[in-house]
């Protein structure tokens, strides 16, 4: 899909998304011409007694944040334009389905959510959120998928493969605001100066069809972002090139420090994982490259 294409559906739709976190290709992506995942892979699950149990006494509904992010298999609109799904979506509901719980999904803007949290305006956010040792500080989790930090270009580009932040020095770095990208970038920009190099510059953006522009447009070099998110974002758009996956991360519900409701969410994630709904909320979205054995409650940051 032409990415003037890509960019008119994501302003009718605010549709975004990602793809496979699997092998070194795109396999795990739909095809350009496929719709929006429409398929109920949730709607039949059972409660689990035995996880509803875990939650704080008196427990009957719980309200979870969402960001939009524009595309498959990052959270969207359907052809309404009104109800909301996605990867992050469907675990959520699922999740409440297992616990017997009422689930109201608010959409949030990314960066407002994880604050939100320590006042109570949230129960728990569900964005895809990576779990890092930062976060970790002031945020719980409790895991559902492994993604991780990638990096993509235009098929022009000299650029093959990143194993090195110094590989970026001189460039311009589109990614989006309030990420752990974001985060990894300022906390490294250093690396350049140490090296007696130009230092690269960090191009931060609120919407994904504004990072895609930017680098189509060639005033971004590289994008710094999901690897599942750059995988769907290649396989939809032509002049796209996905160039390898950084550092992968863990990917978890975010609840406020010291939350109750961890070890719930817990046991019901490790229920989906049982009974095969994960799998099927995977395949539905092409992700099944992220799956994980197990889900754990705020581990340590992957060190890879």
């Amino acid at each position: 899909m032409p990415f003037t294409a890509l960019a008119s559906a994501a302003l009718l739709l605010t549709a975004c998304g990602s793809g496979s976190a699997g092998g070194t290709d795109a396999s795990g992506v739909a095809a350009a011409s496929d719709a929006v995942p429409t398929t109920d892979v949730v709607s039949a699950e059972r409660t689990d007694p035995a996880a509803a149990r875990l939650l704080p006494a008196g427990t009957r509904h719980l309200t979870v944040a969402i960001s939009v992010g524009g595309t498959p298999p990052g959270t969207t609109y359907l052809a309404d334009g009104r109800t909301l799904t996605g990867q992050d979506v469907d675990f959520a509901k699922a999740v409440a389905k297992v616990l017997g719980v009422g689930l109201t999904v608010d959409q949030a803007s990314f960066e407002a959510i994880l604050p939100a949290l320590g006042s109570g305006k949230y129960d728990v956010g569900a964005s895809n959120f990576g779990v890092t040792d930062e976060r970790r500080k002031t945020i719980d989790f409790v895991t559902y998928i492994n993604d991780g930090q990638g990096f993509a270009t235009r098929e022009d580009s000299r650029l093959s493969r990143i194993t090195d932040l110094k590989q970026l020095c001189g460039l311009n770095v589109a990614t989006g605001a309030g990420t752990t990208f974001e985060a990894t970038l300022e906390e490294n920009r250093h690396l350049c100066a140490d090296a007696g190099e130009k230092p690269y510059r960090v191009q931060t953006y609120a919407e994904p069809s504004a990072i895609w522009s930017s680098v189509q447009q060639g005033r971004s070099d590289v994008v710094m972002s999901t690897i599942n998110g750059l995988r769907y974002a290649v396989a939809h758009q032509s002049g796209l090139k996905f160039l390898n996956a950084f550092h992968r991360l863990d990917v978890g519900f975010a609840f406020k420090k010291g939350t109750a409701l961890a070890p719930a969410f817990q046991a019901a994630v490790d229920r989906l994982i049982a009974d095969g709904t994960y799998d099927r909320i995977l395949e539905k979205w092409g992700t099944t490259g992220s799956a994980i054995r197990k889900s754990q409650i705020s581990p340590p940051e992957l060190k890879n």
